[in-house]
Protein backbone atom coordinates (compact mmCIF):
# COMPACT_ATOMS: atom_id res chain seq x y z
CA UNK A 1 0.00 0.00 0.00
CA UNK A 2 0.94 3.41 -0.79
CA UNK A 3 0.29 6.51 1.20
CA UNK A 4 0.15 10.12 -0.45
CA UNK A 5 0.18 13.80 1.10
CA UNK A 6 -0.87 16.31 -1.00
CA UNK A 7 -2.59 20.06 -0.74
CA UNK A 8 -5.84 19.20 -2.76
CA UNK A 9 -8.38 22.13 -3.48
CA UNK A 10 -6.67 24.25 -0.59
CA UNK A 11 -7.70 21.83 1.94
CA UNK A 12 -5.61 20.90 4.56
CA UNK A 13 -4.54 16.94 3.54
CA UNK A 14 -5.24 13.67 5.98
CA UNK A 15 -2.91 10.21 5.50
CA UNK A 16 -4.74 7.41 4.90
CA UNK A 17 -3.24 3.49 4.32
CA UNK A 18 -3.06 3.13 0.59
CA UNK A 19 -1.95 4.97 -2.74
CA UNK A 20 -4.21 7.81 -2.99
CA UNK A 21 -4.24 11.50 -2.49
CA UNK A 22 -5.66 12.91 0.88
CA UNK A 23 -8.16 14.99 -0.01
CA UNK A 24 -10.57 17.03 2.78
CA UNK A 25 -13.12 17.78 0.03
CA UNK A 26 -17.21 17.08 -0.38
CA UNK A 27 -17.71 14.46 -3.41
CA UNK A 28 -19.25 17.45 -5.45
CA UNK A 29 -16.61 19.35 -5.51
CA UNK A 30 -15.58 17.54 -8.49
CA UNK A 31 -18.74 17.49 -10.06
CA UNK A 32 -20.07 20.33 -12.55
CA UNK A 33 -23.05 18.90 -13.00
CA UNK A 34 -24.53 16.13 -10.86
CA UNK A 35 -25.98 13.46 -12.55
CA UNK A 36 -29.17 12.57 -12.81
CA UNK A 37 -30.76 9.43 -10.29
CA UNK A 38 -31.57 6.65 -12.57
CA UNK A 39 -35.41 6.14 -11.07
CA UNK A 40 -35.86 3.00 -11.56
CA UNK A 41 -33.02 1.89 -9.41
CA UNK A 42 -33.29 3.97 -6.77
CA UNK A 43 -36.99 2.90 -6.20
CA UNK A 44 -35.79 -0.38 -6.32
CA UNK A 45 -32.85 0.07 -3.59
CA UNK A 46 -35.42 1.73 -1.18
CA UNK A 47 -37.95 -1.07 -1.80
CA UNK A 48 -35.39 -3.65 -0.77
CA UNK A 49 -34.42 -1.57 2.08
CA UNK A 50 -38.07 -1.45 3.20
CA UNK A 51 -38.48 -5.30 2.91
CA UNK A 52 -35.22 -5.88 4.81
CA UNK A 53 -36.42 -3.69 7.80
CA UNK A 54 -39.82 -5.43 7.74
CA UNK A 55 -39.02 -8.91 7.17
CA UNK A 56 -35.33 -9.89 8.34
CA UNK A 57 -35.00 -12.33 11.26
CA UNK A 58 -33.98 -9.30 13.84
CA UNK A 59 -34.28 -5.89 13.88
CA UNK A 60 -31.79 -3.99 12.13
CA UNK A 61 -31.23 -0.48 12.66
CA UNK A 62 -31.69 2.07 9.76
CA UNK A 63 -27.88 3.16 10.27
CA UNK A 64 -26.13 0.31 9.89
CA UNK A 65 -28.40 -0.83 6.93
CA UNK A 66 -27.18 2.49 5.01
CA UNK A 67 -23.59 1.89 6.23
CA UNK A 68 -23.61 -1.74 4.76
CA UNK A 69 -25.04 -0.46 1.43
CA UNK A 70 -22.48 2.42 0.90
CA UNK A 71 -20.03 -0.91 1.67
CA UNK A 72 -21.33 -2.51 -1.04
CA UNK A 73 -21.33 0.05 -3.22
CA UNK A 74 -17.05 0.70 -3.03
CA UNK A 75 -16.36 -2.80 -2.43
CA UNK A 76 -17.90 -4.05 -5.38
CA UNK A 77 -16.10 -0.92 -7.29
CA UNK A 78 -12.38 -2.37 -6.87
CA UNK A 79 -9.89 -4.14 -4.42
CA UNK A 80 -9.04 -0.72 -3.00
CA UNK A 81 -12.21 1.45 -2.39
CA UNK A 82 -13.40 1.31 1.12
CA UNK A 83 -15.83 2.78 3.20
CA UNK A 84 -14.12 4.06 6.74
CA UNK A 85 -15.18 4.54 9.51
CA UNK A 86 -13.47 6.37 12.78
CA UNK A 87 -11.87 3.56 14.17
CA UNK A 88 -10.09 2.43 10.89
CA UNK A 89 -9.65 5.85 9.78
CA UNK A 90 -7.14 6.20 12.95
CA UNK A 91 -5.63 3.38 11.78
CA UNK A 92 -4.67 4.57 8.37
CA UNK A 93 -3.30 7.49 10.03
CA UNK A 94 -1.28 5.35 12.48
CA UNK A 95 0.32 3.52 9.87
CA UNK A 96 1.93 6.80 8.25
CA UNK A 97 3.15 8.56 12.09
CA UNK A 98 5.32 5.86 13.20
CA UNK A 99 4.01 3.13 16.33
CA UNK A 100 0.76 0.94 16.68
CA UNK A 101 -0.03 -2.03 18.28
CA UNK A 102 -0.27 -5.08 15.52
CA UNK A 103 1.82 -7.78 13.20
CA UNK A 104 3.45 -6.01 11.00
CA UNK A 105 1.58 -7.02 7.95
CA UNK A 106 0.19 -5.59 4.49
CA UNK A 107 -2.75 -6.54 3.40
CA UNK A 108 -4.97 -6.61 0.61
CA UNK A 109 -8.32 -8.18 -0.79
CA UNK A 110 -8.04 -11.06 -3.55
CA UNK A 111 -11.35 -13.07 -4.97
CA UNK A 112 -12.78 -12.22 -1.60
CA UNK A 113 -9.85 -13.03 0.98
CA UNK A 114 -7.55 -11.22 2.47
CA UNK A 115 -4.08 -11.83 0.63
CA UNK A 116 -0.59 -10.49 2.19
CA UNK A 117 0.78 -7.99 0.39
CA UNK A 118 3.86 -8.20 2.19
CA UNK A 119 5.01 -8.77 6.04
CA UNK A 120 7.38 -5.74 7.30
CA UNK A 121 10.84 -6.43 7.85
CA UNK A 122 11.76 -7.36 11.32
CA UNK A 123 8.47 -7.44 12.73
CA UNK A 124 6.00 -10.29 14.50
CA UNK A 125 3.97 -11.48 11.32
CA UNK A 126 8.09 -11.86 9.53
CA UNK A 127 9.75 -13.16 11.91
CA UNK A 128 6.20 -16.07 12.18
CA UNK A 129 7.20 -16.67 8.46
CA UNK A 130 4.26 -15.37 6.94
CA UNK A 131 5.20 -14.71 3.52
CA UNK A 132 3.91 -12.39 0.25
CA UNK A 133 1.21 -14.16 -1.60
CA UNK A 134 -0.24 -15.50 1.89
CA UNK A 135 -3.68 -15.92 1.82
CA UNK A 136 -5.58 -15.14 5.54
CA UNK A 137 -8.68 -17.11 5.78
CA UNK A 138 -9.90 -16.60 9.38
CA UNK A 139 -8.35 -14.49 12.29
CA UNK A 140 -9.20 -15.70 15.88
CA UNK A 141 -12.53 -17.14 15.34
CA UNK A 142 -13.72 -14.82 12.09
CA UNK A 143 -13.52 -15.77 8.54
CA UNK A 144 -12.62 -13.20 6.40
CA UNK A 145 -14.22 -14.62 3.25
CA UNK A 146 -15.80 -11.10 1.89
CA UNK A 147 -14.38 -8.78 4.97
CA UNK A 148 -12.45 -5.88 3.79
CA UNK A 149 -8.78 -5.01 4.32
CA UNK A 150 -9.52 -2.55 6.76
CA UNK A 151 -11.20 -4.55 8.90
CA UNK A 152 -8.88 -7.66 8.80
CA UNK A 153 -6.48 -4.83 9.74
CA UNK A 154 -8.12 -3.72 12.11
CA UNK A 155 -9.10 -7.35 14.07
CA UNK A 156 -4.99 -7.94 13.97
CA UNK A 157 -3.97 -4.67 15.58
CA UNK A 158 -4.17 -4.86 19.62
CA UNK A 159 -2.28 -4.18 22.73
CA UNK A 160 1.06 -4.83 21.94
CA UNK A 161 1.96 -8.43 24.40
CA UNK A 162 -1.76 -9.80 23.73
CA UNK A 163 -2.10 -12.60 20.46
CA UNK A 164 -3.68 -13.65 17.73
CA UNK A 165 -3.87 -16.62 15.57
CA UNK A 166 -4.19 -16.50 11.83
CA UNK A 167 -5.06 -19.24 9.57
CA UNK A 168 -3.34 -19.35 6.25
CA UNK A 169 -3.44 -20.72 3.14
CA UNK A 170 -0.40 -21.30 1.18
CA UNK A 171 0.03 -22.78 -2.11
CA UNK A 172 1.50 -26.38 -1.76
CA UNK A 173 0.85 -26.98 1.85
CA UNK A 174 -2.78 -27.68 3.45
CA UNK A 175 -4.20 -24.94 6.25
CA UNK A 176 -2.22 -23.93 8.83
CA UNK A 177 -2.50 -21.87 11.82
CA UNK A 178 0.12 -18.96 13.58
CA UNK A 179 -0.59 -17.90 17.31
CA UNK A 180 1.22 -14.52 16.69
CA UNK A 181 1.99 -12.04 19.75
CA UNK A 182 1.49 -8.22 19.06
CA UNK A 183 4.24 -5.39 19.19
CA UNK A 184 4.32 -2.26 18.82
CA UNK A 185 5.16 -1.43 15.16
CA UNK A 186 8.00 1.38 14.86
CA UNK A 187 9.52 0.81 11.53
CA UNK A 188 13.11 1.77 10.31
CA UNK A 189 12.15 2.53 6.77
CA UNK A 190 15.67 2.88 5.60
CA UNK A 191 18.91 0.20 6.74
CA UNK A 192 22.63 0.13 4.71
CA UNK A 193 25.29 -1.86 4.76
CA UNK A 194 28.22 -2.59 3.17
CA UNK A 195 28.44 -5.49 0.61
CA UNK A 196 32.08 -5.75 -0.23
CA UNK A 197 34.49 -2.74 -0.46
CA UNK A 198 33.14 -0.42 -2.94
CA UNK A 199 29.27 -1.90 -3.31
CA UNK A 200 26.62 -0.66 -0.65
CA UNK A 201 23.54 -2.25 0.00
CA UNK A 202 20.45 0.00 0.81
CA UNK A 203 17.17 -1.81 2.25
CA UNK A 204 13.88 0.18 2.11
CA UNK A 205 11.28 -1.47 4.15
CA UNK A 206 8.08 0.89 3.55
CA UNK A 207 8.03 4.45 2.02
CA UNK A 208 7.04 6.67 5.02
CA UNK A 209 7.65 10.60 5.27
CA UNK A 210 11.24 11.12 5.55
CA UNK A 211 12.01 7.94 3.84
CA UNK A 212 14.35 9.91 1.20
CA UNK A 213 15.51 12.36 4.10
CA UNK A 214 16.56 8.75 5.62
CA UNK A 215 18.55 7.18 2.43
CA UNK A 216 20.51 10.35 1.99
CA UNK A 217 21.69 10.26 5.60
CA UNK A 218 22.18 6.59 4.68
CA UNK A 219 23.99 7.17 1.47
CA UNK A 220 26.09 9.95 2.86
CA UNK A 221 27.17 7.73 5.88
CA UNK A 222 28.10 5.01 3.19
CA UNK A 223 30.10 7.08 0.86
CA UNK A 224 32.18 8.35 3.82
CA UNK A 225 32.85 5.19 5.14
CA UNK A 226 33.97 4.18 1.24
CA UNK A 227 34.55 7.34 -1.02
CA UNK A 228 35.72 4.75 -4.31
CA UNK A 229 31.40 3.11 -4.45
CA UNK A 230 31.69 0.78 -7.48
CA UNK A 231 27.71 -0.12 -7.25
CA UNK A 232 24.61 0.32 -5.02
CA UNK A 233 22.04 -2.09 -4.84
CA UNK A 234 18.61 -1.01 -3.43
CA UNK A 235 16.21 -3.74 -2.23
CA UNK A 236 12.61 -2.84 -2.63
CA UNK A 237 11.49 -6.06 -2.38
CA UNK A 238 8.40 -7.16 -0.07
CA UNK A 239 7.72 -3.48 0.09
CA UNK A 240 4.10 -2.64 -0.17
CA UNK A 241 4.77 0.96 -0.98
CA UNK A 242 3.71 3.90 1.74
CA UNK A 243 4.32 7.80 1.46
CA UNK A 244 4.22 8.68 -2.60
CA UNK A 245 6.28 12.01 -2.25
CA UNK A 246 9.09 9.48 -0.57
CA UNK A 247 9.06 7.19 -3.40
CA UNK A 248 9.33 10.44 -5.86
CA UNK A 249 12.58 11.68 -3.54
CA UNK A 250 14.11 7.95 -3.83
CA UNK A 251 13.55 8.23 -7.68
CA UNK A 252 15.11 12.06 -7.22
CA UNK A 253 18.19 11.26 -5.38
CA UNK A 254 19.55 9.04 -8.33
CA UNK A 255 18.28 11.35 -11.28
CA UNK A 256 18.53 14.89 -12.08
CA UNK A 257 16.16 15.58 -14.33
CA UNK A 258 12.85 14.33 -16.19
CA UNK A 259 9.26 12.97 -15.15
CA UNK A 260 9.14 10.38 -12.42
CA UNK A 261 5.39 9.56 -12.17
CA UNK A 262 2.53 10.90 -13.38
CA UNK A 263 -1.26 10.40 -12.48
CA UNK A 264 -4.53 10.47 -15.08
CA UNK A 265 -7.62 10.19 -13.60
CA UNK A 266 -11.77 10.78 -14.71
CA UNK A 267 -11.56 14.09 -13.56
CA UNK A 268 -8.94 17.24 -14.87
CA UNK A 269 -7.82 17.78 -10.92
CA UNK A 270 -6.34 14.08 -10.57
CA UNK A 271 -4.41 14.71 -13.62
CA UNK A 272 -0.77 15.62 -12.14
CA UNK A 273 2.76 14.63 -12.78
CA UNK A 274 6.08 15.09 -10.45
CA UNK A 275 9.31 16.05 -11.95
CA UNK A 276 12.96 15.60 -10.85
CA UNK A 277 15.10 17.99 -9.42
CA UNK A 278 18.79 19.09 -10.57
CA UNK A 279 20.17 17.96 -6.64
CA UNK A 280 20.99 14.32 -6.81
CA UNK A 281 23.60 12.73 -4.69
CA UNK A 282 23.96 9.11 -6.37
CA UNK A 283 23.73 10.18 -10.08
CA UNK A 284 26.83 8.17 -11.45
CA UNK A 285 26.90 5.22 -8.79
CA UNK A 286 25.79 1.80 -10.89
CA UNK A 287 22.37 0.58 -9.43
CA UNK A 288 20.64 -2.34 -9.61
CA UNK A 289 17.02 -2.36 -7.94
CA UNK A 290 15.51 -5.53 -6.45
CA UNK A 291 11.96 -6.44 -6.85
CA UNK A 292 9.44 -9.15 -6.10
CA UNK A 293 5.70 -10.07 -6.40
CA UNK A 294 5.73 -8.26 -2.48
CA UNK A 295 6.86 -4.97 -3.69
CA UNK A 296 4.02 -2.82 -4.50
CA UNK A 297 2.86 0.87 -5.41
CA UNK A 298 5.44 3.12 -4.12
CA UNK A 299 8.03 0.61 -5.00
CA UNK A 300 6.63 0.17 -8.54
CA UNK A 301 7.16 4.09 -8.83
CA UNK A 302 10.53 3.75 -7.92
CA UNK A 303 11.23 0.34 -10.31
CA UNK A 304 9.31 1.88 -13.25
CA UNK A 305 10.89 5.38 -12.67
CA UNK A 306 14.48 4.07 -12.40
CA UNK A 307 14.02 1.75 -15.46
CA UNK A 308 12.48 4.35 -17.68
CA UNK A 309 15.78 6.51 -17.37
CA UNK A 310 17.74 3.88 -17.83
CA UNK A 311 19.73 4.64 -14.60
CA UNK A 312 19.51 1.25 -12.94
CA UNK A 313 18.82 -2.29 -13.83
CA UNK A 314 15.79 -4.03 -12.31
CA UNK A 315 16.09 -7.61 -10.85
CA UNK A 316 13.91 -9.73 -9.43
CA UNK A 317 10.39 -10.91 -10.37
CA UNK A 318 7.19 -8.80 -11.56
CA UNK A 319 6.17 -7.05 -9.20
CA UNK A 320 2.16 -6.95 -7.53
CA UNK A 321 0.88 -4.05 -9.90
CA UNK A 322 -0.87 -1.71 -7.68
CA UNK A 323 -1.23 1.12 -9.54
CA UNK A 324 -4.11 3.04 -8.57
CA UNK A 325 -4.88 5.95 -6.54
CA UNK A 326 -7.20 6.53 -3.70
CA UNK A 327 -9.01 9.66 -2.22
CA UNK A 328 -10.29 9.63 0.95
CA UNK A 329 -13.46 12.24 0.69
CA UNK A 330 -14.78 12.88 3.87
CA UNK A 331 -18.60 12.02 4.60
CA UNK A 332 -20.69 13.22 8.13
CA UNK A 333 -20.04 12.10 11.43
CA UNK A 334 -16.44 11.38 11.10
CA UNK A 335 -16.91 8.96 8.06
CA UNK A 336 -15.09 9.13 4.79
CA UNK A 337 -15.11 7.01 1.29
CA UNK A 338 -11.56 6.06 0.08
CA UNK A 339 -12.22 5.76 -3.60
CA UNK A 340 -10.23 5.29 -6.35
CA UNK A 341 -10.19 8.23 -8.64
CA UNK A 342 -6.64 7.95 -11.36
CA UNK A 343 -3.75 5.42 -12.27
CA UNK A 344 -0.27 6.65 -12.02
CA UNK A 345 2.00 6.09 -15.03
CA UNK A 346 6.01 5.90 -15.48
CA UNK A 347 7.62 8.34 -17.03
CA UNK A 348 7.39 6.48 -20.64
CA UNK A 349 3.67 6.27 -20.38
CA UNK A 350 3.40 2.57 -18.85
CA UNK A 351 0.42 1.76 -16.74
CA UNK A 352 1.25 -0.90 -13.80
CA UNK A 353 -2.24 -1.26 -12.70
CA UNK A 354 -2.40 -4.77 -12.50
CA UNK A 355 0.41 -5.46 -14.42
CA UNK A 356 3.51 -4.40 -12.32
CA UNK A 357 7.07 -3.91 -13.54
CA UNK A 358 8.94 -6.70 -15.15
CA UNK A 359 12.79 -7.02 -14.57
CA UNK A 360 15.25 -6.21 -16.91
CA UNK A 361 16.59 -10.18 -15.12
CA UNK A 362 14.53 -12.41 -14.14
CA UNK A 363 16.19 -14.43 -10.55
CA UNK A 364 13.93 -16.49 -8.93
CA UNK A 365 14.89 -16.78 -4.95
CA UNK A 366 16.75 -19.42 -4.46
CA UNK A 367 19.78 -21.24 -2.26
CA UNK A 368 23.07 -21.71 -3.64
CA UNK A 369 24.98 -24.91 -2.56
CA UNK A 370 27.99 -26.69 -3.19
CA UNK A 371 27.54 -30.10 -4.89
CA UNK A 372 28.57 -32.92 -2.59
CA UNK A 373 31.57 -34.95 -4.49
CA UNK A 374 33.38 -38.45 -3.70
CA UNK A 375 35.92 -37.61 -5.71
CA UNK A 376 39.03 -36.06 -4.67
CA UNK A 377 39.90 -32.73 -6.64
CA UNK A 378 43.03 -32.61 -8.30
CA UNK A 379 44.61 -30.45 -11.03
CA UNK A 380 48.17 -29.71 -12.23
CA UNK A 381 49.46 -28.32 -9.81
CA UNK A 382 49.12 -31.45 -7.46
CA UNK A 383 50.82 -33.98 -10.30
CA UNK A 384 54.28 -35.33 -9.41
CA UNK A 385 56.87 -33.83 -11.35
CA UNK A 386 55.35 -30.94 -12.94
CA UNK A 387 56.56 -27.51 -14.50
CA UNK A 388 56.22 -24.91 -12.18
CA UNK A 389 54.54 -21.83 -12.88
CA UNK A 390 57.14 -19.02 -14.41
CA UNK A 391 55.92 -16.93 -11.92
CA UNK A 392 57.45 -18.25 -8.76
CA UNK A 393 56.24 -16.04 -6.93
CA UNK A 394 52.91 -16.39 -7.51
CA UNK A 395 52.84 -20.30 -6.75
CA UNK A 396 49.38 -21.74 -5.74
CA UNK A 397 49.40 -23.55 -2.72
CA UNK A 398 48.61 -27.17 -2.41
CA UNK A 399 45.13 -27.61 -2.77
CA UNK A 400 44.91 -31.32 -2.36
CA UNK A 401 41.24 -31.99 -1.21
CA UNK A 402 41.67 -32.86 2.91
CA UNK A 403 39.28 -34.97 2.54
CA UNK A 404 35.47 -35.64 0.96
CA UNK A 405 32.91 -33.32 0.61
CA UNK A 406 30.18 -35.56 2.71
CA UNK A 407 27.50 -32.83 1.89
CA UNK A 408 26.15 -29.69 1.05
CA UNK A 409 27.42 -26.60 1.78
CA UNK A 410 24.98 -23.33 1.34
CA UNK A 411 27.14 -20.93 -0.07
CA UNK A 412 24.36 -18.43 -0.74
CA UNK A 413 21.52 -18.07 1.17
CA UNK A 414 20.06 -14.62 -0.62
CA UNK A 415 20.15 -15.66 -4.10
CA UNK A 416 18.82 -12.61 -5.82
CA UNK A 417 20.75 -10.31 -4.04
CA UNK A 418 23.93 -11.65 -4.85
CA UNK A 419 23.49 -11.98 -8.33
CA UNK A 420 23.04 -8.19 -7.87
CA UNK A 421 26.19 -8.14 -6.79
CA UNK A 422 27.83 -10.30 -9.17
CA UNK A 423 25.69 -7.73 -12.22
CA UNK A 424 27.82 -4.55 -10.19
CA UNK A 425 30.87 -6.33 -10.35
CA UNK A 426 30.52 -6.97 -14.36
CA UNK A 427 29.63 -4.10 -14.75
CA UNK A 428 33.15 -2.15 -13.23
CA UNK A 429 35.04 -5.38 -15.21
CA UNK A 430 33.82 -4.27 -18.49
CA UNK A 431 34.33 -0.66 -17.43
CA UNK A 432 37.81 -1.54 -16.31
CA UNK A 433 38.51 -3.50 -19.53
CA UNK A 434 36.96 -1.25 -22.10
CA UNK A 435 39.00 2.14 -20.50
CA UNK A 436 42.30 0.01 -20.71
CA UNK A 437 41.43 -0.64 -24.26
CA UNK A 438 40.70 2.54 -24.48
CA UNK A 439 44.07 4.27 -23.03
CA UNK A 440 46.26 1.44 -25.00
CA UNK A 441 44.40 2.72 -27.90
CA UNK A 442 45.38 6.15 -27.89
CA UNK A 443 48.77 5.27 -26.55
CA UNK A 444 49.54 3.54 -29.91
CA UNK A 445 48.47 6.83 -32.22
CA UNK A 446 51.83 8.45 -32.86
CA UNK A 447 52.53 12.19 -33.43
CA UNK A 448 53.10 12.64 -37.32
Amino acid sequence: MTFIVVRYQLLQPILAATLFWTSFCNAQDNIDTPLPLPLEEVRMFTEALERIRASYVEEVDDKTLLENAIRGMLSGLDPHSAYVVENEFDALQETTTGEFGGLGIEVGREDGYIKVISPIDDTPADRAGIEAGDLIVQINDTPTRQIMPEEAASLMRGEPGTSVTVTIAREGRELFDLTITREVIAINSVRSRMLEPGYAYFRISQFRANTAQDLEDEFTNVSTEDPDLKGLVLDLRNNPGGVLQASVGVVDTFISDGRIVSTKGRLEGNDMEFMATERTIAKDVPLVVLINNGSASASEIVAGALQDHNRAIIMGTRSFGKGSVQSVMPLAEQRAIKLTTSLYFTPDGRSIQAQGIDPDIIVENAFVTKLASNVTQINESNLPNRLDNANADQQPEDNIADGLISAEEVLVTDYPLNEALNVLKGINAFSLREGKIQTESVAQVKPE
